[in-house]
């Protein structure tokens, strides 16, 4: 595990993400723990292909979050722990089937697994990683944890369903866009804050609070991402900027821009995403047409009306220092454009 370097939690020049890294480091050193000796098995491609998503740095955000809302609600347990370890494998499986549906060049800054090793492989390794997920989540003896973690791996499933069945749909409407991404990457966020007071026996409204804190915070943080695939840089990313558009995704910016487009432009957007015609320099003119139409500066305002909901999510906790960061972060995810 490549875990951020040791920073002090009171040093307000590094990010809300570090800052929680610098709160979080003992129970995250245990997450690791579970989270490498879970990866082991005797087939050895196995540990290899896991060992190369997993431990090639990323910002295991997810996890974090678990255990920071954790500790917000007053829990620095095992069990807190193995939901956060869970959760991990739960988005690196997610991962690993991704980059086959997707075709992706660049993962985490790194080659994907299956260029690698091959799609087969990163199928079934993907698997395993999923039910090391439920071995630990069962293991926590908590069936309303394993409700909330089991819930969102079939929503996560259907959203990608969703999404391969929009690709290419250039009429795709933001309603059926905001489906996807709420179903794909905010309904993990929300089942990783959500946990940490139900396995803390906290009160409804704590729970009801974490949960929406984290679905804002997801949706803030896949608009981010969607409109960097644009107008970003590969290390903001983590991922090959323009992939969306290579593989014929049609996001928010995508929406908002063949909207407003004439009648040669909506032409453009037809040969490259539906056709997927695409040609030397498309690239640059679909960001240029993006810009033009606005649609990259609305869609970052959308982040941040979400970033706003998860700050307010968090108001009926205790003024501290987890609380504090934690509504920073949801901040930091949408700044991080800058």
């Amino acid at each position: 595990m490549n875990a951020p370097a040791k920073i002090s939690s009171k040093d307000k020049t590094i990010s809300p993400a570090e800052r929680l890294w610098a709160m979080a480091a003992e129970p995250m050193a245990a997450v690791d723990t579970i989270i490498l000796d879970r990866m082991q098995s005797p087939v050895g491609l196995i540990p290899n292909l896991a060992q190369h998503l997993v431990g090639a740095g990323g910002k295991r955000l997810r996890p974090l979050l678990t255990v920071s809302c954790a500790q917000l609600c007053g829990d620095d347990g095992q069990n807190a722990h193995k939901l956060a370890a869970a959760v991990e494998f739960i988005h690196s499986a997610t991962l690993l089937h991704d980059d086959v549906v997707d075709e992706s060049a660049l993962r985490r800054g790194k080659k994907p697994a299956n260029l690698i090793w091959g799609n087969s492989a990163s199928i079934l390794v993907g698997d395993f990683l999923f039910a090391r997920a439920f071995n630990l989540m069962v293991e926590t003896g908590n069936m309303d944890a394993l409700g909330i973690l089991s819930n969102a791996s079939s929503v996560i499933a259907e959203g990608e369903v969703q999404q391969l069945a929009a690709l290419r749909d250039i009429l795709m409407t933001e309603e059926a866009y905001m489906q996807v991404i709420r179903a794909k990457t905010a309904a993990l966020f929300a089942a990783a804050t959500e946990v940490a007071p139900v396995i803390a026996g906290r009160p409804e409204a704590e729970r009801v609070a974490l949960r929406d804190y984290g679905l804002k915070l997801g949706l803030a943080f896949q608009l981010v991402d969607d409109a960097l695939d644009y107008g970003g840089f590969e290390s903001a990313l983590g991922k090959s900027v323009g992939d969306d558009f290579r593989e014929g995704k049609v996001t928010l910016p995508v929406i908002r821009a063949y909207h407003s487009a004439n009648d040669t432009d909506k032409a453009f957007w037809k040969r490259v995403i539906v056709d997927h015609d695409q040609r030397d320099l498309d690239f640059e003119k679909a960001v240029s047409l993006i810009r033009k139409a606005g649609a990259l500066d609305s869609t970052f305002d959308m982040a941040r009306e979400f970033a706003a909901d998860a700050r307010d999510a968090l108001s009926i906790f205790p003024d501290n220092e987890w609380r504090n960061t934690l509504q920073d972060l949801a901040d930091y995810v949408v700044e991080r454009i800058s």
